[in-house]
């Protein structure tokens, strides 16, 4: 399922003690990309790659006692879409998700969109809804997403 927010009702960013939330500058690429692929996935690696070297960058990352904890790209994958975001799992519930999430959809707001698609979340659905108001989009499926474009090797 993809969700949709709507970037002009976007609630207030807030500051998490002991805890600083970033956009990456291109020189450290590649060791968000190392932290992203070690503590998550190749797939996700893959999609930040490409948020991580557009211009302006389209990652922010949130560091806490000079470690990145956390990530968070936007127009990764299609233009328009939030994703993907990922925290240590030992500080999850603790807003750091919540400051990334404000942080990508903010910037998407000032380079001039109005909403912003979330796509393929079911399992995080309701962390969206709470988060920033998210709502389904209709007819989102697996089957019928910018995801269902991914080629599929056996």
């Amino acid at each position: 399922m993809d969700m949709l927010v709507n970037l002009y009702r976007l609630p207030e960013r807030s500051e998490i003690k002991d805890v600083r939330i970033q956009r990456v500058l291109a020189p450290d690429a590649g060791r968000v990309l190392a932290f992203i692929e070690k503590t998550f996935s190749p797939g996700w690696t893959a999609e930040s790659r490409n948020a991580l070297y557009a211009q302006p960058c389209r990652c922010f990352i949130a560091q806490k006692g000079g470690e990145c904890v956390g990530f968070a790209c936007y127009d990764a994958t299609a233009k328009g879409y939030f994703g993907p975001i990922g925290v240590d799992e030992s500080l999850r519930g603790s807003g750091i998700g919540k400051q990334l999430l404000l942080a990508c959809l903010y910037a998407m707001k000032e380079e001039g969109y109005g909403y912003a698609a979330i796509g393929w979340c079911d399992h995080a659905a309701p962390f969206y809804a709470h988060a920033v108001g998210a709502v389904p989009i209709e007819g989102s499926d697996p089957e019928h997403t910018v995801y269902s474009r991914m080629i599929r090797f056996s």
